[in-house]
């Protein structure tokens, strides 16, 4: 899942960030309304962590023009107003859920889930094939029983895999949905998290390579 956090208290921002990285998302952060739509614009995104009382252009203003724009993205904004008028106006601008300042950061994470849920096709909560079970919400992954210690980018890359439901999925979408726009397009970071998430899944292979198309679980 990749997320893009807009929030200009740049401690909260960087926090959250690294936490939901520890939960296997890739995430970019900016720290005003303008940056954030021109990241929408760049990058495909499952869900906008929006903080409504941004600088340079309001979060108001934001979550406008992604429901008015092309922007394929779910919006979750948040805000220190906690009375149920402010709520309603902030969902009546198009934001797809309203999560109140301060808040539990497990509480975040589940409603980010649910929203980047809703963002794709239906998938079931635990994703299942060839042997291989993964539960984003537990953050557990197992083959055949075996618990399966992998790495953050790891378990994004296998979450990927499975989603795609034995569709070939290519080295770019992978290095585009479980890496942060900070990585470098000509890495071989996607190949080396391949090879060490073999490894860790086992033996016989579960992961194929489609020669010039990328990979699959079949």
């Amino acid at each position: 899942m990749r997320v893009l956090i807009a929030e200009d208290e740049r401690m909260l921002a960087d926090t959250i960030a690294v936490g939901l990285r520890r939960e296997a998302m890739a995430v970019d952060v900016v720290y005003d309304g303008e940056s954030a739509l021109e990241r929408l614009d760049l990058n495909a995104y499952d869900v906008l962590v929006l903080d409504r009382d941004l600088p340079v252009r309001h979060g108001d203003e934001v979550c406008r023009a992604v429901v008015t724009g092309e922007h394929d993205v779910r919006v979750l904004m948040l805000t220190a107003a906690v009375d149920v008028p402010d709520r309603v106006a902030g969902l009546g601008l198009g934001a797809d859920d309203y999560l109140t300042k301060p808040f539990a950061f497990a509480e975040l994470v589940a409603r980010i889930r649910a929203l980047g849920r809703r963002s794709r096709p239906a998938a079931p909560p635990v994703l299942t094939r060839a042997g291989v079970s993964l539960d984003p919400a537990r953050r557990e992954a197992y083959r055949d029983d075996r618990y399966l210690p992998l790495s953050n980018k790891e378990f994004a890359v296998l979450e990927e895999l499975l989603r795609a439901d034995g569709a070939v999925v290519s080295a770019e979408t992978l290095l585009e949905r479980a890496w942060d726009e900070h990585i470098d397009p000509f890495t071989n970071v996607v190949r080396v998290t391949m090879m060490t998430l073999r490894r860790k899944l086992g033996d016989p292979a579960v992961i194929h390579t489609m020669p010039g198309a990328g990979y699959r679980i079949p």
